[in-house]
This record gives structure tokens, C-alpha cells and sequence, in this order.
């Protein structure tokens, strides 16, 4: 029974076979050549991704920014295959662009990179580049870039938004901001490290090496310091003893006082707001700080001396 049964079903099977249609041969082809091209473009995609990253990683590893012509900038951060962001800095630092603010925003730029390359978290997700108006006029064209310096963020995936463009005008181009901007851009976080600067020490250094000389040559006749009668004979020459009269030469020397404490807030304000080195603020915010403090003290001992009884005073000139 079961003998018959199996060359009755080989006949059935048979019959469904003669049964496809006659076209359906050249489709099942046409599908099995079009899966092997997906995969075939696919493999091909990811050796082409493998490339880039690890050439931009080799460029990496020898400089944390690396400048880019209009062909380099269109391969490795315009045409896909991506999976990595691109900050890029446009700039014009040939010096017969004369663009100053362009070398300042360059040596923030450059701390910001370097924080991090050698930072713990450094992978391959983020690389550095920058494009110069003489080496890439035609990216500049294509992006209808028309002023310098400018930073942008060009993600893993889809087009630049407006936010990946920084907004260098409103909140400077120091390289703490940068690394904030990046990190609400990226998800990276970046430890800004400066390197260290010691000019403001040592030029403290020299000024107390300088006083100190000077009153150790001066060792052995040091009691006009602490004479008080001469400072206020030097203080009080010029100035009238009392509220109600004035010297002429008083009304200059307090016009130069308060000229002194007006330079002092400004070098002030100037440490405060200004985006230079950090060891050049330091000094600028010391001498500030001294022209205030010591011209201050000078206009408030002189009102003391005209105003008998005045309780309050700074320093101690008189």
C-alpha cells in the first residue's frame, strides 16, 4: 500500500512544478542577483566607512585638527557614509587676510582640541577640522560662508540645523563655551585644560625681587617708612586742612586720582569680559586691582584730612 502511495505523490509534485508560471524563473533570478547586490553594496559601504575613520584617526593621532581642503571636506564630512560628527572651524588666517580675531578664536580652537585628544574619553565619534578661506574658497562658495571665524557642527546623521552653527557674536569663542556648545550638540563632554601660563607670577616675582632689593640695599636708613609726618607733609602740601577752602593744585591732583581709579575699573572690566590668554588677564586684573586699592586709599586719606573725625578709611596712607 504504502509502495503504491509514493509514486503517486512524486506524480503530484509533479504536476505542481509543471504548474509555476513560465515567468516566474526570471524573477526569482532577478531577486536572488538584487540580494546579492544589496549585500555586496553594503559590505561595500562599511569598508568605505572603515576607511575614513581610520584616516581620520591616523590624522588624529598626529595633529588634533586637521586642515582640510574642498576635496577632503566633501569626502569626509559631506558625503555619507558617516557614523562620526565633524566640528569644523572656517577661518582666514593667511596674514594677508589680517583677521586677528581669527588667530584668537585659532588658539582657543586649539585648546578645545587638544583637551580632547588627550582626554580619557577620546574615541573615534568626534574629530576636529578646519577649512581656510585660501585652501577652500569653494566650500566657502558652497555653503554660502561669507565672514570668518565661524564654527560648525556637522552630525552623524542628516543635514546641519540651525543651532549647529555657533553663535560666535553672542557668546564668544573661549574655548569652555565651545566645549558647552559641543556638548548640547554631541553628548560629549569635553574637560577644557589649559596649559599652564606663568607670566603673572613671574612678573610678581620680579616686582617683590625688585622692592625687596631695594629695601635690603636701603637696610641700615629704613625709618622714613614709618615716619608718618613726612607722608602727610607729602600727602597734605598741596591739599588745604580745611572743608572750606581748596588749593588750585588740589583740584588737579584730585582730577589725576580719580583718573587712576577710573583707569583701574576699566583694566577691571577689561580682565573680566575679554577672551585673551588668561595669564595676560591675570596681570591686567592685578594692575587693576592696585590702581583701585592705592588711588582710593590716596582720595580717601585726603578727604579724612579736610573732614576731621571721618571714621572710615582703606589704607593708611597718612
Amino acid at each position: 500500500m504504502s509502495a503504491r502511495a509514493a509514486p503517486s505523490r512524486r506524480r503530484q509534485a509533479g504536476r505542481r512544478f509543471r504548474y509555476l508560471p513560465t515567468g516566474s524563473f526570471p524573477f526569482l533570478l532577478l531577486l536572488l542577483l538584487l540580494c546579492i547586490q544589496l549585500g555586496g553594496g553594503q559590505k561595500k559601504k562599511e569598508n568605505l566607512l572603515a576607511e575614513k575613520v581610520e584616516q581620520l584617526m591616523e590624522w588624529s593621532s598626529r595633529r588634533s585638527i586637521f586642515r582640510m581642503n574642498g576635496d577632503k571636506f566633501r569626502k569626509f564630512v559631506k558625503a555619507p557614509p558617516r557614523n562620526y560628527s565633524m566640528i569644523v572651524m572656517f577661518s582666514a588666517l593667511q596674514p594677508q587676510r589680517q583677521c586677528s580675531v581669527c588667530r584668537q578664536a585659532n588658539e582657543e580652537y586649539q585648546i578645545l582640541a587638544n583637551s580632547w585628544r588627550y582626554s580619557s574619553a577620546f574615541c573615534n565619534k568626534l574629530f576636529f577640522g578646519m577649512v581656510d578661506y585660501d585652501e577652500g574658497t569653494d566650500v566657502f562658495q558652497q555653503l554660502n560662508m561669507n565672514s570668518a571665524p565661524t564654527f560648525m557642527h556637522f552630525p552623524s546623521k542628516g543635514r546641519p540645523k540651525r543651532a549647529d552653527t555657533f553663535d560666535l557674536q553672542r557668546i564668544g569663542f573661549a574655548a569652555e563655551q565651545l566645549a558647552k556648545w559641543i556638548a548640547d550638540r554631541t553628548d560629549v563632554h569635553i574637560r577644557v585644560f589649559r596649559p599652564p601660563n606663568y607670566s603673572g607670577t613671574i612678573a610678581l616675582a620680579l616686582l617683590v625681587s625688585l622692592v625687596g632689593g631695594l629695601l635690603y640695599l636701603r637696610r641700615n636708613n629704613l625709618e622714613f617708612i614709618y615716619n608718618k609726618t613726612g607722608w602727610a607733609m607729602v600727602s597734605l602740601s598741596y591739599i588745604h586742612g580745611s572743608s572750606q577752602a581748596q588749593f588750585v593744585a588740589e583740584s588737579h591732583i584730585i582730577l589725576v586720582l580719580n583718573a587712576a581709579i577710573t583707569m583701574g575699573m576699566v583694566l577691571l572690566n577689561e580682565a573680566a569680559t575679554s577672551k585673551g590668554d588668561v595669564g595676560k588677564r591675570r596681570i591686567i586684573c592685578l594692575v587693576g586691582l592696585g590702581l583701585v586699592v592705592f588711588f582710593f586709599s590716596f582720595l580717601l586719606s585726603i578727604f579724612r584730612s579736610k573732614y576731621h573725625g571721618y571714621p572710615y578709611s582703606d589704607l593708611d596712607i597718612e
